[in-house]
């Protein structure tokens, strides 16, 4: 099991991801794209990454909105796993 990580390294892990909203012990970001299909195709890669990654995020799919959550529940909040993920996530948006 990975450690939680704590002020300060969690600011300075997050402030690489300004895209990225720090909730209570998760960290969450919303992405938009043309319409469901290319929602869909998102989810999708996202998906196989983090089967590959074995660190799954929460999705919401609403329509061509997708929210995505991470956290490591193992860990009790958020760890190197968690900012790794949301790096390749916002790489596959982009």
């Amino acid at each position: 099991m990975t450690a939680p990580l704590h002020d300060p390294d969690l600011h300075s892990a997050l402030a690489g991801l300004p895209e990225w909203k720090l909730e209570e012990k998760a960290i969450h970001r919303v992405f938009q794209f043309r319409d469901f299909s290319g929602a869909m195709e998102f989810v999708n890669r996202v998906a196989e990454e983090a089967e590959e990654a074995n660190h799954h995020p929460d999705i919401t799919i609403n329509y061509n909105r997708v929210t995505l959550s991470l956290t490591s529940h193992d860990a009790g909040g958020l760890t190197k796993r968690d900012v790794a993920m949301a790096r390749k996530i916002s790489s596959l948006a982009a």
